[in-house]
């Protein structure tokens, strides 16, 4: 099969490795749909694996069941099947406290050969997990695709209430940014402020219901918070970027007793400075979001393939699997929202 293996940071090549072998008890997945996400990149792009190289990422997968095992009944060849890239145990305290996202014992994604490939195998341990849903037919796998990278967005704003008439503000006008942005308007919040250092992006995120954008390089984004809510503040604030420099702002955009996410994870041993003076007076809640649980993948699966999400509109390129590195240089300036990935390329299927 050809796959994308990582030799190094930045070297990324398409080439023909064995197809993996079916698991015993579970299936081998014909990946026909995979979104890059902005972790694959980081991961990419940086010496993720300590020189432990070649390795194949990808997690945002989506395909038909090509081999099943004889001892795996719950699949059938051909099923449409979107597969969620950690399997939380469901025993352990973290699980059976309604936290999965946290789980003690969850499926190692980035360990394991991930989806960009022809095929990927799935395991018995996923199977009897909760990782597998089916994707209905007439829904396009493309548009399942987004429910990987959708669910930490809706768990985000699950754990937080964003709520009927809030104010949020977005820091970070990538594919998460512009998701946030979207699911905050269709729970109802009153306005959403985009920040962002890339015009190309603040203008993209207007299409997905952002009333404000603010280019943090042009002008004090604190300052343009602070005017646009009146000096009041934001009842939410997301910084969803690698930056340190946004964290320390977004403490200042928050209303007093607001809230302040920290979604996005930044560079391994980067340290941020706080002014816990503001956190203590304000009044404010720093909350650290990560993953999503059990029933926030089902619910945030189930957005991404309804209508009202509109998942096919964050797609900007569909790209082969052979033009990775397209995708990847397209994701990092800016110019694409969402790169969705296709390999077996050369196949006429429906996707």
């Amino acid at each position: 099969m050809k796959a994308a293996l990582m030799y190094g940071p930045g070297d990324i090549r398409v080439e023909e490795v064995d197809r993996p072998a079916c698991p015993e008890g579970g299936f081998v997945l014909k990946v026909l749909s995979i979104g890059l996400c902005g972790s694959d990149i980081r991961n990419l792009t940086t010496d993720s694996r300590a020189g432990d190289y070649p390795h194949i990422y990808g997690h945002e997968i989506v395909g038909t069941v090509d081999e099943v095992s004889p001892s795996c009944s719950e699949y059938a060849v051909g099923e449409r099947l979107y597969v969620y890239p950690v399997d939380h145990c469901g025993k352990c305290e973290a699980c059976r406290t309604g936290h999965s996202e946290m789980c003690e014992d969850a499926g190692d994604y980035t360990n394991r050969q991930g989806g960009f490939a022809d095929y990927y195998a799935v395991t018995a341990t996923q199977v009897s997990r909760d990782s597998i849903f089916r994707v209905p037919d007439g829904i396009s796998l493309d548009r399942a695709s987004l429910a990987e990278p959708l669910s930490s967005v809706y768990a985000c704003q699950d754990n937080i209430d964003v709520t009927l008439g809030d104010v949020l503000v977005v820091i970070g006008a990538g594919p998460i940014g512009c998701f946030h942005a979207k699911l905050a308007k269709l729970r109802g919040a009153k306005r959403v402020i985009m920040v962002d250092i890339n015009d190309r992006r603040l203008e993209q995120s207007l299409r997905y219901g952002v009333d404000d954008i603010i280019n943090s390089t042009e002008e004090d984004p604190v300052e343009a918070v602070m005017r646009l809510t009146d000096g009041v503040g934001a009842d939410k604030v997301i910084s969803a970027n690698p930056s340190t420099q946004a964290q320390q702002q977004a403490i200042f955009m928050a209303k007093r007793t607001g809230i302040v996410v920290f979604f996005g994870g930044v560079a391994k041993g980067a340290l941020t400075e706080l002014d816990t003076n503001r956190i203590h007076y304000w009044g404010l809640w720093i909350y650290g979001h990560y993953g999503a649980s059990s029933i926030q993948v089902q619910k945030s699966f189930e957005l991404a393939i309804s209508d009202e999400f509109d998942a096919e509109s964050f797609v900007t390129h569909i790209l082969p699997l052979s033009k990775i590195n397209e995708g990847i240089e397209l994701t990092r300036t800016g110019e694409a929202i969402k790169v969705v990935l296709h390999p077996n390329e050369d196949e006429d299927v429906e996707r």
